[in-house]
């Protein structure tokens, strides 16, 4: 893969990584409910489990989605499902820093599962592997896009984690972080929209 490529793929890869979708959204709030510590396994478990979806589209899964249609309708249905259920549960987020409160940051398998039913990864992951993988050696770019585009991934998520968390204090007062919560959590809901009508 040549440097012109590289450097293609790794602007597209910040770019897709760091502008909002659920993932980064996500992470906003749990920077502010629960700071950066707690949220590290989670922005971590985003940018492995991505990494992995790369991969299994670089190896075709992708393919098959285009294939039976009914797959791909199958999995917008469980990505609207998850979608709803994380935007429930920030909604119920209440206490910053409150290590007796019920609600928690996802954990490192929790956010790696959620990139198969994210419907921004999967777009990033489709798009990335059909722009980038070089025909001449499939496999070998495939790796490298792949490689390339996680490790770019994981700074740029938690970018977001850090932002929340700089917003903490902000948004110590009760009142604060619970309008804080449901905006976040109205936003997470309005993007199951496109996924829906789309």
């Amino acid at each position: 893969m040549n440097p012109e490529i590289l450097i293609s793929l790794g602007i597209f890869s910040v770019v897709t990584s760091v502008t909002p979708g659920p993932d980064n959204l996500m992470l906003l709030a749990s920077g502010v409910n629960f700071g950066l510590a707690r949220t590290l396994p989670h922005s971590l478990g985003i940018s492995f489990g991505f990494f992995l979806l790369l991969l299994a589209v670089g190896a075709g899964i992708g393919g098959l989605l285009t294939a039976w249609p009914t797959l791909h309708v199958a999995l917008t249905g469980i990505s609207a499902v998850c979608l709803f259920y994380l935007a429930y549960r920030l909604a119920l987020s209440r206490s910053i820093g409150n290590e007796e409160a019920r609600s928690r940051p996802l954990t490192f398998t929790e956010a790696a599962f959620f990139q198969w039913v994210n419907p921004k990864a999967w777009v990033m992951a489709l798009s990335g592997m059909a722009l980038y993988t070089d025909k001449a050696s499939p496999f070998l770019s495939m790796l490298v896009v792949a490689a390339l585009f996680s490790l770019l991934n994981w700074p740029c998520v938690a970018l977001w984690a850090t932002f929340g968390t700089m917003l903490r204090r902000l948004l110590a007062h009760a009142a604060r972080l619970r309008w804080f919560n449901l905006l976040m959590a109205a936003l997470m809901a309005m993007s199951v929209i496109p996924i829906v009508i789309g």
